[in-house]
């Protein structure tokens, strides 16, 4: 697969939920030249317990959470307006639903770097898997390559920093020449 450079718009869970609002996210997007609108999707019964409990986080994600319904409306405006519609997953259950609808890409956030069967699933499942390796060490790195390596041209292997709000200092943009030695499809994710 033969690479173009994209611009990704982080939509992610801004739109809390609100339909509206993410149809004008969609279409500032496109109207900025983005070629690609990131969602993110999970439930929040999956949650592990934690701080968020008890720190007002939950009913944040309750309210941000998209439902079933709303994807083929946003997949839907996405079209309308001539750009992809692409979704973060963080467990199985997530990829198979975002299968269903038919996606060709998927994406794999930094901190399921680790989560083995999601990465083989995504590459089993999707023309093409957007691999963010914010949280992997070069050891882990090299480790997942090698796991994927027989289907190496499925993968854009994003930079990404995990820190919020990142500071210009750590941005570290020379690591991108170094994922060349892994894959010639490489991007940059930006916080």
């Amino acid at each position: 697969m033969k690479f173009k450079p994209k611009i990704i718009a982080e939509i992610g869970w801004n739109h809390m939920g609100n339909m509206n609002l993410a149809k004008k996210m969609i279409l500032q997007a496109a109207k900025s030249g983005a070629d690609i609108c990131k969602f993110q999707t999970w439930k929040v019964e999956n949650l592990k317990p934690g701080p968020w409990d008890q720190d007002g986080r939950k009913e944040i994600y309750k309210k941000a959470q998209l439902k079933k319904q709303d994807y083929k409306k946003l997949i839907s405006i996405c079209r309308k307006n001539n750009v992809e519609f692409l979704t973060s997953v963080f467990n199985l259950e997530d990829l198979i639903f975002i299968k269903e609808l038919k996606l060709k890409s998927i994406k794999i956030p930094s901190h399921e770097i680790y989560n083995i069967k999601l990465i083989k699933a995504a590459i089993k499942n999707f023309n093409l898997v957007y691999l963010s390796a914010g949280c992997a060490t070069e050891l882990e790195l090299k480790k997942i390559i090698s796991l994927v390596k027989k289907n190496i041209k499925k993968i854009c292997l994003m930079h990404c920093v995990s820190s919020y709000p990142l500071e210009f200092e750590n941005v570290n943009l020379p690591k991108l020449e170094h994922f060349k030695k892994y894959t010639k499809n490489i991007g940059y994710s930006g916080h």
